[in-house]
């Protein structure tokens, strides 16, 4: 696989979490790397850290017609208008990649806005922390995680091998490939569907003692329910449909249990955490290859 010429240049869009990490590891590599983001305190702290080597607050002319990788790290409908209102500026030969957790629902839109000789290959990287901002950024997060590289057929080889090398270069363990749709559907399950659990069980219970008698498996269980209400309400109706079918599969195995456990059943109820403990060995497989 063709190496990243560190000659290239980098634009973030979004410089919050994400957008900070992508940036920590990428400046580690010797990569040029500027962003656009709202906030002047976060271009201030980025530049001061060395995590950028410079920045600005608005769609910058100059700092778009440079950048030869673009990164956004933007809530869907934002990525959408931003490409609307600035894709003109984007020179020719870029290559636009993202962060974004849904694919569907705006993949194909941006691909068809943009001009001949600009080309948006998305990616998901599948790693984050309960807490947000270019403050908080920390590129190890990217260690040990998957990477997931997300083309249609409107992609050439070239770039989805860079968004490959991409992954790679940012230090994930694993890269893989799926288009949009199959990307949404796993999403589903593997990510939405987990939190929702953890928002539903924060809120099944308002016995504000809990705190104080509470053991790993609640804390382990809870992690995500300290969750961005803004970010995951937009991404669970972006992928209503297929959530919905996760959640329904989810209602009828806990039905399932809830009887086990009604009825006294408790040869299916073990039957069930056989086939829990056996499938959740195969991750442990996997983390240790």
């Amino acid at each position: 696989m063709k190496k990243i010429d560190t000659s290239k240049k980098f634009l973030i869009i979004g410089l919050g979490l994400l957008g900070g990490c992508y940036a920590k590891a990428l400046k580690k590599k010797g990569f040029s790397v500027a962003a656009i983001t709202r906030e002047q305190a976060d271009i201030d702290y980025a530049v001061a850290e060395g995590i950028i080597d410079k920045g600005s607050v608005t769609p910058d002319r100059e700092l778009i017609e440079e950048a030869d990788i673009m990164v956004f790290a933007l809530y869907p409908h934002t990525f959408v208008e931003w490409i609307r209102e600035y894709g003109e500026l984007i020179k020719e030969g870029c290559v636009l990649t993202d962060v974004t957790g849904v694919k569907g629902c705006i993949v194909y839109e941006i691909q068809s806005m943009l001009k001949p000789g600009v080309e948006f290959i998305a990616a998901h990287p599948m790693a984050g922390r309960e807490v947000s901002g270019v403050r908080n950024s920390d590129e190890s997060i990217f260690h040990g995680a998957n990477y997931i590289v997300v083309p249609t057929d409107k992609n050439t080889f070239g770039a989805i091998e860079l968004c490959k090398e991409l992954g790679q270069l940012l230090g994930f363990a694993r890269v893989s490939v799926l288009n949009p749709e199959k990307h949404d559907e796993m999403i589903a399950f593997l990510s939405q569907l987990t939190h929702c659990i953890a928002v539903s069980l924060m809120c099944a219970n308002d016995n504000p003692g809990l705190v104080f008698y509470t053991g790993d498996s609640f804390r382990d269980l809870t992690r995500i329910a300290n969750i961005n209400d803004e970010m995951w309400s937009e991404l669970f109706l972006a992928n209503r449909e297929a959530l919905l079918k996760e959640m329904e599969k989810y209602r009828n195995t806990f039905d399932k249990l809830y009887n086990c456990v009604k009825n006294n059943d408790r040869e299916e109820m073990r039957s069930m955490m056989r086939i829990s403990t056996e499938r959740r060995g195969e991750f442990n497989k996997k983390n240790r290859e």
